[in-house]
């Protein structure tokens, strides 16, 4: 697939938009952990590299680009599964019940982001099946 006939979401291509997606969760988990010292704070860093490396991989690889972003996506789930288990479970919150704003503010934004970096993923591996590259 060449550059100008391939899926674009917020005016950026998939492999793009995992890179920025990844470097993202690394600077807002290690803003956290900076903040609070809390070695949970640097979950969304940890989550971050694999989409990282696998974001980097397709850019360097384009011929195995498919498995790479398939690879990415996997965890743009997981930050949606983590994060919306966190808030169900109650998990923002300490021993003594008190409300932690900053896990609060981490888990819904794996949540989120997830879940809006797996729709776009969904969108561009459909989009891909409707337009496959010319021979």
């Amino acid at each position: 697939m060449t550059e100008q006939n391939e899926f674009k979401a917020l005016g950026m291509t998939m492999t793009t938009m995992t890179l920025v997606y990844a470097v993202f969760l690394g600077l807002w988990g290690l803003a956290f952990f900076l903040y609070s010292g809390e070695k949970t704070a640097a979950i969304p860093a940890v989550i971050g590299l694999p989409i990282l490396l696998a974001g980097g991989l397709a850019l360097m690889v384009p011929s195995k680009r498919k498995i790479w972003m398939h690879i990415a996506v996997i965890f743009g789930v997981l930050n949606f599964v983590m994060g919306t288990y966190m808030l169900i479970g109650g998990r923002a919150y300490n021993d003594e019940g008190i409300l932690n704003e900053r896990k609060l503010a981490s888990f819904i934004m794996l949540a989120v982001t997830g879940l809006i970096y797996t729709k776009y993923c969904v969108q561009s591996f459909i989009w891909a099946r409707k337009n496959p590259p010319a021979a």
